[in-house]
């Protein structure tokens, strides 16, 4: 099968733009490494921007529906089928994306089991304060040998007792994982700078308030959503829908969502930065080159010729 092309980097710094014009060049299809993109009619929070695809090819997107909690095993299986796909057609491959978890995972080949939920668990930790469960949940993954990489697993009491439930599992190997092989991929990064990518943040954000982000929400919550539901997948959704069920003021929850997003950008910029630490070489590429300077560059690492 072709080695795979790995574009990350933060949100804003135009990594879909860059696998989309590098995709024209090389016969490419692109296949998503978004933890949010994958929900239907969730388009304009989760910056989908299929406008920017024109003809090429994409997948894992729009693959569940709204109100479902979607995983990384999911993702994991999902990501190999469309991985074979792509590569039996003939076709050239490119991971995109800015969850890290995701992309590291099938590069490594995790090959997770999947956790079902635990009643008897679950009725434990009812009634717990966020602090406690997130006590509870750092001390399981100081067991188990794994790091508290992001805030994500913590951001509600939902999330929180999913993972304590996940790392549970994993402490009794009940979720053990069935190693797959790992992927050779030649994984590019977009750097931008903070102040820079901080600014597009901001705009990115007035636009797609302007562009109809509220009514979004408000369409998703007509159509029977549960509120806590799209809250428990943060950032957009959870700040907007606070705001339409009335428990946060306009200007309040635009002051706590850019926040919030500045600090995902930052967290996801942890995460690459400790996949070099962990033996992953990320050839970072300058997010204000012009893009055909990018895609040039790109070509010179995977030795392409036509």
């Amino acid at each position: 099968m072709d080695k795979l092309i790995t574009i990350l980097g933060p949100t804003a710094s135009g990594k879909t733009q860059l696998a989309v014009a590098l995709a024209h060049r090389i016969g490419g299809e692109i296949i998503s490494a978004d933890s949010r993109q994958v929900y239907r009619r969730m388009d304009i929070g989760t910056g989908k921007d299929l406008t920017d695809y024109g003809v090429v090819p994409y997948h894992l997107i729009d693959i569940c529906e709204p109100g479902t909690k979607y995983n990384l095993f999911q993702y994991e299986q999902d990501f190999r089928h469309a991985y074979q796909d792509v590569c039996q057609r003939g076709r050239k491959p490119i991971l995109c994306g800015g969850t890290g978890l995701y992309i590291e995972a099938v590069l490594k080949g995790y090959g997770l089991s999947p956790v079902p939920q635990n009643p008897q668990l679950r009725a434990e930790l009812e009634g717990k304060s966020l602090a406690e469960l997130t006590a509870i949940l750092r001390e399981l993954k100081a067991k188990n040998g794994s790091n508290m990489h992001n805030t994500t697993d913590v951001d509600t009491a939902r999330r929180a007792i999913r993972a304590i439930e996940i790392e549970t599992a994993a402490l009794a190997e009940a979720g053990a994982k069935t190693p797959q092989k790992p992927l050779e991929s030649v994984v590019v990064g977009v750097n931008i700078d903070r102040d820079l990518r901080r600014e597009r943040i901001s705009q990115r954000l007035k636009a797609r308030l302007e562009g109809g982000m509220v009514d979004e929400v408000k369409a998703l919550l007509a159509e029977g959503i549960a509120a806590e539901d799209l809250i428990y997948y943060g950032l957009e959704y959870k700040y907007v829908t606070e705001y339409v069920v009335g428990r946060l003021g306009y200007a309040e929850m635009l002051r706590l969502l850019e926040i919030a997003i500045h600090q995902f950008a930052k967290r996801q910029m942890t995460w690459f930065r400790g996949m070099e630490r962990r033996g992953f070489t990320i050839h970072w590429i300058d997010a204000t080159l012009p893009m055909e300077a990018k895609v040039t560059a790109i070509l010179q690492l995977i030795d392409y010729e036509r």
